[in-house]
């Protein structure tokens, strides 16, 4: 297993803060390999510049092991949609074209049809986007979008990872789902970026499926999350989501032990990525800088 960590907390935070650092993916890898990561994940912050692209990984210095594009394909609004799978398939051609391996996504859902169980109780709209949704509705256009997608990635010879955070519009999110969507994208070109912090709030086992899905994961998001058990006991699931936050590794829920254990038992040997959302390490690139460097501490004594 190799480490490394997406892109996004470093490149925004920067932008945040006007800095001149970390502002192209040559500044990120110099200062990944500076601290002795062997992996980056490249998030839409950073330019697709084949010119720096290339550069990076003709020093080989380190792996550039994902691109990384999560949007909703599936939007009712369809010139949003349409420049949703223009930039994917734009991020397909362009892995392909430099031989990085995957590029890492979500599904999309249609609101359209997810929302309109909300039209009896309007009030229930204030309580989060996730609740009472009946993600396979959205199976039929997910087909229908994602196939020619999949036959690019095939052509690409890219693998397409789905990640399974619910939050920005995807179905991809359960067991149950991801044995839906394997047996009709039948390829082994399709799997999973496999992120255990969204089972642990929506009360799943990040653990069983592992082995369950072994030959289907094919990238390994590091995230942990907490759950505040007083705020939970008041508020219960559905009120909001004041009861969990996301944390960066060995600071929630996880067990990383036994995960680590989980992954060893199915022989997953690439990127351990680590995806920096703890905002107890947000609010400066030092701060930032430092939840991914506790995260790397951490994880390196599983690896």
């Amino acid at each position: 297993m190799r480490l490394g960590f997406l892109t996004n907390s470093l490149v925004e935070e920067a932008r945040r803060q006007t800095s001149e650092e970390f502002q192209s993916l040559d500044q990120v890898a110099d200062w990944a390999v500076e601290h002795g990561f062997s992996d980056l994940e490249c998030g839409p912050s950073l330019v697709l510049d084949e010119a720096v692209y290339e550069k990076v990984l003709s020093e080989g210095k380190i792996n550039i092991t994902a691109l990384i594009y999560c949007r909703n394909y599936l939007s009712s609004d369809e010139a949003e949609a349409g420049e949703h799978i223009a930039q994917l398939k734009r991020r397909i051609e362009f892995a392909g074209k430099l031989g990085i391996e995957k590029v890492i996504t979500s599904t999309g859902i249609d609101k359209t049809i997810e929302e309109g169980i909300y039209d009896r109780d309007p009030a229930v709209k204030d309580r989060g986007n996730m609740i009472r949704r009946i993600p396979v509705r959205s199976m039929e256009k997910f087909l229908e979008t994602f196939n020619p997608v999949l036959e690019l990635a095939e052509k690409k010879n890219v693998k397409i990872c789905f990640e399974n955070c619910p939050l920005m519009g995807n179905i991809a999110i359960s067991p149950v789902m991801w044995h839906r969507i394997f047996e009709k994208l039948d390829s082994g070109m399709v799997g999973l970026a496999y992120d255990p912090s969204h089972l642990v709030w929506e009360m799943m086992d990040p653990y069983e499926p592992v082995q369950e899905f072994a030959d289907r994961i094919f990238h390994f998001h590091a995230k942990d999350t907490a759950i505040d058990r007083k705020q939970l006991s008041r508020t219960g699931i559905l009120t909001d989501f004041s009861w969990w936050n996301y944390r960066i590794p060995g600071r929630g829920e996880i067990d990383w032990n036994r995960m680590f254990g989980e992954l060893k038992k199915i022989n997953y040997n690439g990127t351990i990525s680590i995806e920096h959302e703890d905002k107890d390490y947000e609010g400066s690139l030092e701060a930032v800088a430092e939840g991914i460097l506790k995260s790397r501490e951490f994880l390196n004594q599983y690896l």
